[in-house]
Formats: C-alpha cells, sequence, structure tokens
C-alpha cells in the first residue's frame, strides 16, 4: 500500500504522476459535490479523507476524525473507501445491486472498491452511496457499531463511571451518619468495689494476745 507524506490535498494531487492524477482529482471532484454538509477533507494514513471533524465529535475509537469517505492511489490501481456501507445493510446492498443490474463486475471487501480505472466504476452508484448518509445519521450507526463491541462497551463504562461515583457519594454519606446515629452510646465499665482486708488483719492480730494469755494459764503451776 503506498503512503504518501503530503500535508494537503493539494500537494497529494501533485506529487501523482499526471495520468494517476487524472483519475484521483475527477473522482475528488464529484466527492466533493455530493458530500454531505458537516464532513471536511484532509490527508490522514496518507490519503484523501472526508471525516467527522473531531471539534464535532471527538469520542472516537482510536482519537482520530471519524472516517466517512476516503480515496487513494495505490501501487498498481486505487482505492475507495465506502465507509457509510460498513454496518449498513442498506447502503451497501443498494450499491452492489446497482453493480449487479449494470452487468459490471464489482471488487470490493467490506467497504473499500478496488478499481484500475475510472470506467471500473459505476459512478452512478457511487454518487449515491456519497449522498446517502447526513453525519447524524452516521454518527447513529458508529454508535450503534461500537456499543456492540468491546472497545465501545469500555468507552461506556468510562464516561459512565465518573457519574456513578458522584451520585453514590452523598448516599454513602447518609449511611454513615445513620449508621453512627443508630449506635447506642458506650456504657463504661462497672467498677466493683471490693472491701478493705486492713480490719479483718486487725481482728486477727487482735484475737492473738487473748489466745496466748490463756495458753499461759494452762501452763501456770498451781
Amino acid at each position: 500500500m503506498v503512503s504518501s507524506t503530503a500535508k494537503t490535498p493539494a500537494a497529494y494531487l501533485a506529487e501523482l504522476p499526471p495520468e494517476r492524477r487524472a483519475i484521483i482529482a475527477a473522482l475528488r471532484e464529484r466527492i466533493l459535490k455530493r458530500l454531505p454538509s458537516g464532513y471536511e477533507e484532509v490527508m490522514l494514513w496518507g490519503m484523501l479523507v472526508y471525516v467527522i471533524p473531531l471539534a464535532r465529535y471527538p469520542n472516537t475509537y482510536n482519537g482520530q476524525p471519524l472516517a466517512y469517505v476516503a480515496l487513494a492511489a495505490q501501487k498498481n490501481a486505487y482505492s475507495l473507501y465506502l465507509n457509510m456501507a460498513y454496518g449498513n445493510n442498506t447502503v451497501e446492498n443498494e450499491f452492489r445491486a446497482a453493480y449487479v443490474k449494470a452487468g459490471k463486475k464489482l471488487d470490493m471487501g467490506k467497504c473499500c472498491v478496488r478499481f484500475k480505472k475510472l470506467d471500473d466504476l459505476l459512478l452512478d452508484a457511487v454518487d449515491n452511496a456519497i449522498a446517502s448518509t447526513p453525519l447524524s445519521a452516521y454518527l447513529d450507526g458508529y454508535e450503534r457499531v461500537m456499543a456492540a463491541t468491546k472497545t465501545g462497551q469500555r468507552q461506556a463504562a468510562r464516561k459512565q463511571s465518573p457519574k456513578a461515583e458522584t451520585a453514590k457519594t452523598p448516599a454513602r454519606k447518609a449511611s454513615a451518619k445513620s449508621v453512627a446515629a443508630s449506635k447506642p452510646a458506650a456504657k463504661k465499665p462497672a467498677v466493683k468495689k471490693t472491701a478493705s482486708k486492713k480490719p479483718a488483719a486487725t481482728t486477727r492480730a487482735a484475737a492473738k494476745p487473748a489466745a496466748a494469755t490463756t495458753v499461759a494459764a494452762r501452763k501456770r503451776p498451781r
């Protein structure tokens, strides 16, 4: 795949050989005439790309503007990317059916149409596909497709997470206060009073002389 380092569409066209420039320029003119409002022409990935600007829709899966159509001169052929047909069965089926009806051979993958000369293209079908999808409808389709992917689900979770946490915080604080209020006041442990043993010791001490006197009285000779 040939990739250009040109920074502008004009520079891209200028670097092409004359015969290849004529084909790209003719198809570019058709794209610009039929492109719905809101899309912009830029140089991206080394080719002419018609995108939704990031200022309009920044939430893309790769951080790059969302591409609607792209056009490139490859080494031995040309590529026209009809991204609006990817995931949109109506646009894709109508495009393919037009080729069948015209008896024209179509070399197309999921959305990339490969051709070697303008006569290989069914230009009316190309025009209809390019004009088919307004910017808002294209965004709706893109978001539906992304919602079914893991990447899209992760993005949606990241977007919702801060809001969810913000919503939960007041509830958590209120709950903590309720729990604190419902707890009974802590009781101080009861202190057991013990009777002093000193008086008992005094009693025993007082009893000893009496016992000694009795013994002495018994031993006294008569």
